[in-house]
């Protein structure tokens, strides 16, 4: 059985699947779909919290699907730009996760992820399978995985 990392930048898929789709992602069924036939060795979802209570239950809902939930405070600047970002924390998860997998799954469509693809498929021997929304995903990162699936369909919550 493969051995796989999960790894979701939450807000990425968040907003990509809004814009794109004016629906959410389903992450119920891509940890159906993702880990089919595999050991989870470590899913963690990256996120802001802002401390409401609908974003505790959802975060909530991913511990109870499987995902370790890593927070990070949410910073509004003064100019009114917002600041939340997990790169660097996931590249170092994913680096030190990969050695153990055959298989690092990275929900992004974040083209600096590109490095970090081909980092993971040379030097440490695992493939990087990449989700993500299709016209929001960098070319970069979708040519680097060693295969890429496109959130749509199946992948997405049904409109309210």
């Amino acid at each position: 059985m493969q051995k796989v990392v999960v790894l979701v930048d939450v807000q990425n898929v968040y907003y990509t699947t809004r814009q794109i789709y004016r629906q959410n992602f389903d992450y119920n069924a891509f940890w159906a779909h993702c880990t089919a036939n595999r050991e989870v060795i470590k899913a963690i979802a990256y996120t802001t919290d802002r401390g409401d209570e609908k974003q505790k239950q959802f975060q909530n809902i991913l511990r109870a699907i499987g995902f370790e939930v890593k927070l990070k405070p949410f910073i509004q600047r003064a100019d009114g730009s917002a600041k939340g970002d997990w790169d660097v924390g996931i590249t170092i998860d994913a680096l030190e996760y990969a050695k153990d997998a055959d298989i690092v799954v990275l929900v992004s469509g974040d083209g600096d992820f590109a490095l970090l693809v081909n980092k993971i498929q040379n030097d440490c021997g695992a493939k990087v399978e990449v989700y993500g929304v299709e016209k929001l995903t960098a070319n970069a990162l979708i040519q680097a995985a060693a295969k890429y699936i496109p959130i749509e369909g199946e992948l997405l919550l049904p409109k309210r």
